[in-house]
């Protein structure tokens, strides 16, 4: 089914709470920039406990519609500009020309607050799990979180330059070969630099 046709769901009245809960849920699955349970944490955060309160409910799908609008002008906006570039006879993008295909964890109206709340959750959800040893990647890592976090986004140079150190060594971990020798560290390293790319929205943002 279609993310519209679940939209639909959420909002008709005549449908149980429980029901319509589920659909917002399918919608999430079907676009969910910082994550399932990330986003669905963010639009609670937003709008409200909208697994009981119904005008909850609907601002969360307001919400989750218009970062997806967004998201998908933005495409046609960039459509449209590769477009008129490759008439002129550009083929390729400049390195510096943003893709927005390529952006990862970018909430489109909110990316620096959704960052945010992405890092937050993922202290609070996923870091156990993920940092359980002293790997000296994953404590630098841990690192530009807690500094990112602590200011609100902003990072010093001196972390930037750390957090450019973590995603470099990261996309050494996330190689072919890696993944044919080793899948779990190589599903480790993805987590971990989609990780530093909320950092860097967030530092962006602010």
């Amino acid at each position: 089914m279609s993310f519209s046709a679940y939209a639909r769901r959420v909002r008709d009245p005549a449908l149980p709470h429980r029901r319509r809960v589920s659909a917002l849920r399918s919608c999430v699955q079907l676009y969910r920039p910082i994550g399932f349970h990330a986003t669905l944490s963010f639009l609670e955060e937003q709008a409200g406990s909208f697994q009981r309160d119904e005008a909850a409910l609907l601002r969360a799908l307001d919400a989750l519609v218009a970062s997806r609008l967004a998201r998908r002008a933005e495409l046609r906006r960039y459509a449209a500009a590769r477009s008129a570039a490759k008439r002129r006879g550009r083929r390729s993008p400049g390195p510096d020309e943003p893709n927005p295909h390529h952006l990862r964890g970018y909430w489109y109206g909110a990316p620096g607050s959704a960052a945010l709340h992405a890092l937050r959750f993922w202290q609070r959800e996923r870091r156990p799990a993920l940092l359980p040893s002293l790997d000296p990647i994953e404590v630098r890592v841990d690192s530009c979180v807690s500094a990112c976090l602590a200011a609100g986004g902003p990072l010093t140079p001196a972390q930037r330059q750390l957090l450019a150190t973590a995603v470099d060594a990261l996309d050494e971990r996330i190689r072919p070969e890696v993944w044919r020798d080793d899948p779990a560290a190589y599903f480790r390293a993805r987590d971990l630099l989609q990780v530093t790319r909320f950092v860097e929205i967030a530092a962006e943002a602010a």
